[in-house]
């Protein structure tokens, strides 16, 4: 019977992002984006359970029989981290693993643009980096802290639901603190970080209008704040932001707003031509005098065309990014064309 050491090395030595352990099925790897099962036999109900439970300890085990949902950070020793999530599906308790490579890449290893070190480099400000579920948001943000961590001598506080990169410190103190056994919340954690003298505050994910409302007035106080959040691009980021706040408090939140951002950087994942793995693909909105005014008016609809005509401040859209891995045959036409998002703008390029 497979036990979970076995499932972890494999999926790390196959180079896959997730492992899914489901009953009636055998176990699945995610590589590069796709669903491949691993030649073992189906796994029953009782199996599943075994090896899920394998991976709790008597609290985890306690919540979760509470909550019927856990989330959690789980490793074996000289083998990468998986940020886990056990769920409970038809009556079969089941879970989804996330790898998390050991060694942090780098801003460049990863291909995110050069401002991206002009943002790790802000003294204070919001920089966020959003992407669908599965695009490499945290581990963008990982090298992020990690560029910090080796240049400055900061103190960062990280907020995190769970821990997923383990930092050492080097000119840089780092403190990482887990939801539920070190917090009890990110906007909790969020109202207590301020007394904690941080020089840089990073929010695994602002989810909800309390994370939200708390992360803006952390970035308005003199902090660099990184965070990130579920949306495809620059002008839905502002939107989805906008609108988790009721009404009567939009206007206030998009002068906020307009005051303390300093960037979005947005991504994707996109299979390489050569079959050899997945490249980044990114758009990045830098907060210019134009941007914030747009912001401040809720003029979210004009934020495109500032995209298009600021790459002198090192802007650019997620068209003008697939068009530059397309002509460098990086990627293939059909996979940069599943995600332009203007044919017109990717074929006039």
């Amino acid at each position: 019977m497979a036990n979970i050491t076995t499932l972890l090395k494999l999926a790390e030595e196959k180079g896959a992002s997730d492992l899914h352990i489901t009953a009636n099925n055998p176990p699945i790897l995610r590589i590069d984006g796709q669903l491949v099962v691993v030649g073992m036999p189906a796994l029953d109900k009782e199996t599943t359970r075994t090896l899920v439970y394998s991976m709790l300890n008597d609290e985890q085990k306690a919540i979760f029989e509470r909550e019927r949902e856990l989330d959690f950070s789980f490793a074996l020793k000289d083998m990468d981290r998986f940020r886990v999530n056990v769920h409970v599906q038809k009556g079969n308790i089941e879970a989804a693993l996330r790898r998390v490579p050991r060694k942090i890449p780098t801003i460049d290893d990863l291909g995110l643009p050069d401002i991206v070190y002009d943002f790790v480099q802000k003294p204070n400000g919001l920089v966020l980096v959003t992407g669908p579920t599965g695009t490499g948001k945290s581990t963008t943000l990982a090298s992020m802290i990690n560029f910090i961590n080796e240049s400055r001598k900061d103190l960062i506080v990280c907020i995190e639901d769970p821990i997923e990169f383990i930092y050492t410190s080097k000119k840089s103190i780092i403190k990482q603190r887990e939801l539920y056994s070190d917090t009890h919340s990110f906007p909790e954690a969020l109202k207590r970080v301020l007394r904690q003298d941080p020089d840089v505050i990073v929010v695994g994910e602002m989810r909800d209008l309390s994370t939200i409302a708390t992360t803006l007035t952390a970035a308005e106080t003199g902090h660099l704040v990184l965070a990130t959040l579920h949306t495809p691009d620059a002008p839905q980021t502002i939107q989805r932001i906008i609108d988790v706040f009721p009404p009567h408090q939009q206007r206030q939140v998009t002068v906020q707003l307009a005051e303390c951002l300093q960037g979005v950087i947005s991504q994707v994942l996109i299979p390489r031509a050569d079959g050899k793995g997945r490249v980044l693909a990114t758009e990045v909105m830098v907060s210019t005098p134009g941007i914030r005014n747009l912001i401040r008016e809720n003029d979210i609809a004009q934020i495109p065309s500032l995209l298009q005509m600021g790459a002198q401040h090192g802007m650019n859209t997620m068209d003008k990014s697939l068009k530059m891995l397309y002509k460098k045959g990086i990627i293939a036409k059909e996979a940069a064309m599943s995600k332009v998002k203007s044919v017109s703008e990717f074929d006039s390029l």
